[in-house]
C-alpha cells in the first residue's frame, strides 16, 4: 500500500506545485478588475497631492476601474511609503512618490525602517526643479552676485528651506559644497513661514518648489537667482539654471514624482501598470495639466531604477557633507 500511495501523493503535490502559478497568472491576467488605492504621503494640497490626483484620473480612464487616492501624511511622508511597503504585492495599492519619502529620509533618520528594494519601482511621471531665491532686502539681483557676497561674508547669510533632510534643504546644501559658500541653514515648517519670512526681510536667501516660489517671483516679492536642474525649465525659460554659473556647473536637483509599487508584484502586472503610465505620459491633455503645475513630463522612457539609485547616490554624498544624519 505504501508504494501504491507514494506515486499518487507525488503526482498531487506536482498538481498542486503546478497549480499555483496558473492561478497566480489568471489572478494577474484579470488586473484589475477593482479599485486601485493610490497613496500621496501628504496631505492634500501640496504639489505631490496634485500630481498624484491628475495621474490618478487618467490612469483610471486607461485601466477601467476608480482610482482612489488616500492621503497618509506624516513623519515627511515615511508613513505612507511604509504602508505601501507592507501592501500586498497585488497592484492594488500604489504610492506616487517623491523624492523625500522615496530616497531621502532613510538616508537621513534610523527612524525609517523601509528600503528602496521593499518597493517595485514603476516608473517616472513628472519632475520640476527647485529654486534659489533672494529677498529683495539682499539687493542681490543674480547667482555671480550671491556667490561674491556669501563668500566675502562666511556665516554672516542664512537660508531657509521647508525642513531639516528635504529635497530643499539639500539644494541648499549642494549650492554650498559646489559654489564653496557658507550660510546658515534655517529649517521651517512649511513653506508659508519661509515665504513670510523672506517677503518681510527677516530671512536672506531661500529654496522653494519652482511652483511654490513662483507666485512671489512673478509679483516681484523675491528675486529668483536660478532654478536647480541642469537646464532651464520649459515653465520658466526667463530664470537661469543655476548649472550656467562656472562655479555651480554640476548642480542637478529636482523635484519628482514617480509610481511604486510593494515588492514582488506580479511581471503580467507591473507590465499592465507601465503601459498604463506610459499611455498617460504621451496625453497632451496630462501634460498641459503638469505643465500648467510648473511640472515638465518626460519624452523618452526613464531607466527608473538606474535613476533612483543615481538620485540615492547623489543625496548621500550631500547628507554625508551637510552632517544631517539623525
Amino acid at each position: 500500500m505504501r508504494h501504491l500511495r507514494t506515486p499518487r501523493l507525488g503526482a498531487l503535490l506536482a498538481l498542486c506545485t503546478l497549480a499555483l502559478p496558473l492561478a497566480a497568472q489568471a489572478q494577474a491576467d484579470a488586473y484589475p478588475n477593482k479599485p486601485i488605492t493610490i497613496v500621496v504621503a501628504y496631505p492634500p494640497g501640496g504639489s505631490t497631492d496634485l500630481t498624484g490626483r491628475t495621474f490618478g484620473q487618467e490612469l483610471s480612464t486607461r485601466l477601467g476601474v476608480p482610482v482612489v487616492i488616500e492621503n497618509v501624511g506624516g513623519a515627511g511622508g515615511a508613513i505612507g511609503a511604509q504602508k505601501v511597503a507592507n501592501a500586498a504585492p497585488d497592484g492594488y495599492t500604489l504610492l506616487v512618490g517623491a523624492n523625500n519619502e522615496v530616497a531621502i529620509n532613510r538616508l537621513v533618520t534610523s527612524a525609517v525602517k523601509y528600503k528602496l528594494s521593499d518597493f517595485t519601482p514603476l516608473g517616472m511621471i513628472a519632475s520640476q526643479p527647485l529654486v534659489l531665491v533672494a529677498s529683495n532686502s539682499t539687493g542681490v539681483k543674480n547667482i555671480g552676485e550671491f556667490i561674491q557676497r556669501t563668500k566675502a561674508n562666511p556665516g554672516k547669510f542664512s537660508y531657509g528651506s521647508s525642513g531639516v533632510g528635504t529635497s530643499l534643504h539639500l539644494a541648499g546644501e549642494m549650492v554650498k559644497e559646489q559654489a564653496g559658500v557658507f550660510l546658515t541653514h534655517i529649517p521651517y515648517r512649511g513653506v508659508a513661514p519661509l515665504a513670510n519670512d523672506l517677503l518681510g526681510g527677516s530671512l536672506e536667501y531661500g529654496v522653494f518648489v519652482l511652483s511654490s516660489g513662483l507666485p512671489h517671483i512673478k509679483s516681484g516679492k523675491v528675486v529668483a537667482l536660478g532654478t536647480t536642474e541642469a537646464k532651464r525649465s520649459a515653465v520658466t525659460p526667463d530664470i537661469p539654471a543655476l548649472s550656467e554659473h562656472p562655479a555651480l556647473k554640476g548642480m542637478d536637483m529636482g523635484t519628482w514624482f514617480v509610481l511604486m509599487g510593494p515588492a514582488k508584484m506580479p511581471e503580467p502586472v507591473v507590465a499592465r501598470l507601465k503601459k498604463a503610465l506610459g499611455e498617460v505620459l504621451q496625453s497632451p491633455d496630462f501634460r498641459k495639466k503638469m505643465e500648467a503645475a510648473s511640472s515638465t513630463v518626460p519624452t523618452a522612457p526613464v531607466d527608473i531604477q538606474k535613476f533612483l539609485t543615481d538620485e540615492t547616490t547623489k543625496y548621500q554624498k550631500i547628507v554625508d557633507f551637510a552632517k544631517i544624519k539623525e
